[in-house]
């Protein structure tokens, strides 16, 4: 089945990698726009925003902003209710993504609202971030009709020669190609694997270095549908698309394939596609590989809030 858009729409950006996704969404889809963060730094006063307050604590830690998020939970939940289909931008590498992300998402399911979610995911030497980024998408997927994971360990491993920061203008550039065709193109209402590569490369070699971070994420056989954005196609002889058509249909059936062709300066490969069965992302959480129906767990998840239990220390 494929997710279906409906009006009206509302972008909703946790954090600061989230909030500015979220403002660039809002302006291609000329949709409104909720920014969540614990950081003032990032909310805007032309925005509809809501400050998650870790009240004196300056180092919050996933738990606490998690915990603070559900004392402002009647004010978020009046803002994203009446919207029919939510986006969530959210940066599980980071303390505010994947603390709120479990929750916000929880919040769309409640008040009944198609949620579409983008997850970014942190590099493999973030090693303090991987298990916290693991447990807040299983909980993400689980609350959205339509997940979209960009994996930033594995657009490294494709390009060992960029920079932190290059790696994240292009998954930046990657998600937007993706907001800018979703009411023109049908995106499978499950998990779906974003994949790219860097500027500036041959066509076909770019769709090379796409499928090689889609299987660093997804084992090939998992792969039922890809969707191959074709960024510059206008510019690109209608030869190399017709080579690199035939090349991703020789990956999935011809009848799951589709090209998608946006108009740009440069030329690239962005590809979305659907997976069905265990990611790596499952291995993050250790627990994740025991089947949910063996498995005991929180309906809410973990969080730190303050009781104001006047206990003492007994000795």
């Amino acid at each position: 089945m494929s997710f279906q858009v409906k009006e009206p729409v509302l972008v909703v950006g946790l954090g600061g990698v989230g909030s500015k996704l979220a403002i660039d969404a809002k302006n291609t889809l000329n949709s409104d726009c909720l920014i969540i963060s614990n950081d003032k730094k990032d909310l805007s006063s032309e925005i509809p925003s809501v400050h998650v307050s870790t009240e004196s604590v300056i180092n919050p830690s996933v738990q606490l902003i998690r915990g603070s998020t559900y004392k402002v939970a009647d004010e978020i939940k009046s803002k994203i209710s009446g919207y029919s289909t939510v986006i969530l931008m959210s940066n599980l590498a980071g303390k505010a993504g994947s603390a709120m992300a479990p929750v916000i998402s929880e919040m769309c399911k409640e008040v009944d609202a198609g949620l579409v979610s983008f997850a970014i995911m942190p590099f493999k030497y973030e090693k303090d971030r991987i298990f916290n980024s693991g447990v807040a998408l299983k909980r993400v997927r689980e609350n959205s009709e339509c997940t979209i994971v960009l994996d930033n360990d594995s657009l490294l491993e494709s390009n060992p020669d960029l920079s932190p920061k290059t790696c994240y203008g292009i998954a930046n550039s990657a998600i937007m190609h993706v907001v800018n065709s979703l009411g023109s193109s049908e995106i499978s209402s499950e998990t779906n694997i974003l994949s790219t590569s860097k500027n500036g490369q041959h066509i076909e070699d770019s769709l090379r270095d796409s499928l090689k971070m889609l299987y660093g994420n997804a084992p090939p056989n998992s792969v039922k549908r890809s969707i191959l954005y074709v960024v510059g196609g206008s510019n690109i002889p209608v030869g190399v698309i017709n080579s690199i058509t035939n090349m991703t249909a020789g990956i999935v059936s011809e009848s799951n394939s589709q090209i998608d062709m946006t108009s740009s300066s440069e030329e690239s490969i962005v590809m979305l596609s659907s997976i069905q069965g265990m990611t790596k992302f499952d291995s993050y959480d250790p627990l994740g590989m025991i089947p949910q129906d063996n498995t005991l767990d929180w309906s809410t998840p973990e969080c730190s809030i303050d009781c104001k239990l006047d206990l003492y220390q007994l000795e």
